[in-house]
């Protein structure tokens, strides 16, 4: 593109994504981006740029942001680096870090916030997801496999687990190491 002065002008390439979907896992971002969820999402999320969480949504992770917008149910904490806006209808249950806050009416907040006026003590943070257990039976589904195949990887030591009172537990970040390493097969 040519300006009137001659000089070539750079577009900006904007990078969208609408999520409309059931996600679940820890996602990163490493490069900015407008991204939109609309449908669930669980585990940690750490993005650069804006992120909006529709009225639809229902999330509950984790989250680490630039700009955040919340119009939807968040169950986590939140830390916007630059600001946080709650929107009606949103219902966010989770404490919040963010130097600049607004809360507009129907938005509902249950939890505890800190403002931040100190930029290095949020630009390098990440979501830190929740680590839970599942059972052989929710690994099974998370995987989407059948329950039989996990108790034999578990029962040959390929899938780290424990077992208490006759049944297997397993932590799901492990589960997600495991399958980052490429061991599911």
């Amino acid at each position: 593109m040519i300006g009137k002065r001659g000089k070539k002008q750079q577009a900006v390439e904007e990078k969208v994504l609408d999520i409309d979907a059931s996600i679940q896992g820890n996602v990163v971002f490493k490069d900015p981006v407008n991204l939109k969820i609309n449908g669930k999402f669980e585990g940690g999320l750490t993005t650069k740029g804006n992120l909006t969480i529709g009225s639809s949504a229902d999330v509950k992770a984790d989250i680490v942001g630039e700009s955040i917008i919340v119009a939807g149910k968040v169950v986590g904490d939140i830390i916007a680096q630059k600001d946080l806006k709650l929107i009606s209808p949103a219902r966010l249950t989770g404490n919040i870090k963010t130097p600049r806050l607004e809360i507009n009416d129907g938005a509902i907040l249950n939890g505890n916030c800190q403002m931040v006026f100190d930029e290095s003590e949020i630009t390098n943070l990440e979501a830190k997801p929740k680590n839970k257990f599942l059972s052989a039976d929710e690994v099974a589904s998370y995987l989407e496999v059948e329950s039989s195949l996990v108790v034999e990887w578990a029962n040959s030591g390929r899938l780290r687990g424990s077992k208490a009172n006759g049944a297997w537990r397993f932590e799901q970040l492990a589960i997600d190491e495991w399958i980052k390493d490429g061991k599911v097969r």
